[in-house]
């Protein structure tokens, strides 16, 4: 153990902030409080040169993390010495200028909050902001927070939801704003497409159709009609098919994401993109969502943030419908029925790798973030090494022990000869 870790001696030292920190999206992941704590304390190449070193824990810099996460509400942690074995097995894997580069070829690149154009409005998040966001598309100026209204619901959605969604974001556009989703089917798929018809003036985009010309610099300049926030990297567009919806989105608005290229969604991902949604925009609305839908998640997100939340009515007989209701019920929602409804809301506050969570799946409820992260880097099909899992997970071996054996006892986790996987029920 030692006190004192070097300084600039390390692969990506003296390369600076804007590839240490695509490098420590890669080596972290979302809304690892830890982590985020250890950037705040000693930057962003300072933290990453700690990580790459041979240094165990360094007093010093345990006691500053320590007071950062008190500040944020966060009294208890492992410590440095059990952090660093989380991170340390994904070094391997580490290129940040090659994913620079990837990003790059896609027409996108790496904003960060060093940067002029970083969000202003997910200073809200305070410690759980992004490390960066990657960006894909021709828009290059993320919106003003009070001219964003994210849309959002469940994936199998009703005609009802569709028409009434579309109708919402068409109108939204025309009013000036930008609808935000997450490029997901359903209502989030339907979100963009009424954004998209407005933008480009073809009423055959409702349907996913063709992208209009490229953009001139000034427009790209312009206030896009759609933003896309991605549970997984910006160059594997998920899920399949709205590939050519999510290209379009590009060619017109923007895609951003936390997570590198190359990077799969899992279900922790998909959960913590939810608060940037949130964090992003001045009002978020529900349009449909069952009883315990993934995107009365972002609603939370946008309560506990602040933000006006609405809700939108349907049939009390419409199971799609009972997590609005729920809103409403509990008046974390106000009812809102179209988009001049929802721009006085928000002007009332300033001027198949996994499925998308449902909830639906009781299993899932009490699940730890350690322990959905190891879930979700259980195989199906074929049984793995805890070594893997270590790096997949980003958790050390004792983490993915404990975490196993709880797993197992649960019903979730499966013990064979060759290693482990996750239990098909």
């Amino acid at each position: 153990m030692s006190d004192s870790h070097p300084r600039g001696s390390v692969a990506w030292a003296g390369h600076g902030i804007r590839v240490a920190r695509a490098a420590l999206t890669r080596l972290m992941e979302p809304a690892d409080m830890p982590g985020l704590a250890l950037i705040e304390a000693l930057g962003p190449e300072e933290a990453l040169a700690l990580i790459e070193s041979t240094v165990d824990s360094d007093a010093t810099v345990e006691r500053e993390v320590t007071e950062v996460l008190a500040a944020a509400g966060t009294r208890r942690w492992s410590g440095l010495a059990e952090a660093l074995t989380r991170w340390r097995p994904r070094l391997v894997d580490i290129a940040p200028q090659r994913d620079l580069d990837t990003v790059r070829r896609f027409g996108g690149g790496l904003i960060i909050p060093e940067d002029d154009g970083w969000p202003q409005a997910l200073h809200d998040l305070e410690l759980g902001a992004p490390i960066a966001l990657w960006r894909r598309g021709t828009r290059t100026l993320f919106p003003e927070q009070s001219r964003c209204i994210a849309v959002v619901g469940s994936r199998d959605c009703t005609s009802y939801g569709a028409n009434v969604t579309a109708e919402i974001a068409t109108s939204l556009v025309q009013r000036n704003f930008t609808v935000v989703s997450g490029g997901a089917y359903g209502i989030d798929a339907h979100a963009h497409r009424g954004a998209l018809a407005v933008a480009s003036g073809a009423s055959a985009l409702m349907a996913g159709g063709s992208p209009s010309l490229p953009l001139t610099k000034r427009e790209s300049e312009a206030q896009p009609p759609t933003v896309a926030v991605m549970a997984g990297g910006v160059d594997r567009f998920y899920p399949s098919g709205n590939d050519e919806l999510l290209h379009t989105i590009t060619e017109q608005g923007m895609v951003l994401a936390e997570v590198p290229p190359g990077t799969n969604p899992t279900r922790y991902r998909f959960l913590q993109r939810n608060r940037l949604i949130a964090a992003l925009c001045q009002a978020t609305v529900v349009v449909e969502a069952r009883w315990r839908s993934g995107a009365l998640n972002t609603a939370h997100h946008a309560a506990t943030l602040s933000r006006m939340v609405g809700a939108v009515p349907g049939s009390v007989y419409s199971a799609n419908s009972a997590g609005c209701h729920r809103l409403l019920k509990e008046g974390a929602a106000v009812c809102v029925t179209d988009a001049a409804d929802i721009a006085e809301l928000a002007g009332s506050i300033g001027e198949h790798l996994v499925d998308e969570p449902t909830g639906d799946d009781a299993l899932y409820d009490g699940l730890g973030t350690q322990d959905l992260l190891l879930l979700d880097a259980l195989p199906l099909r074929t049984a793995t090494t805890v070594d893997k899992l270590c790096v997949v997970a980003g958790l050390s071996a004792q983490t993915v022990l404990s975490g196993l054996g709880r797993l197992e006892v649960m019903g979730l986790a499966e013990r064979l000869a060759s290693g482990w996987k996750r239990r098909i029920w």
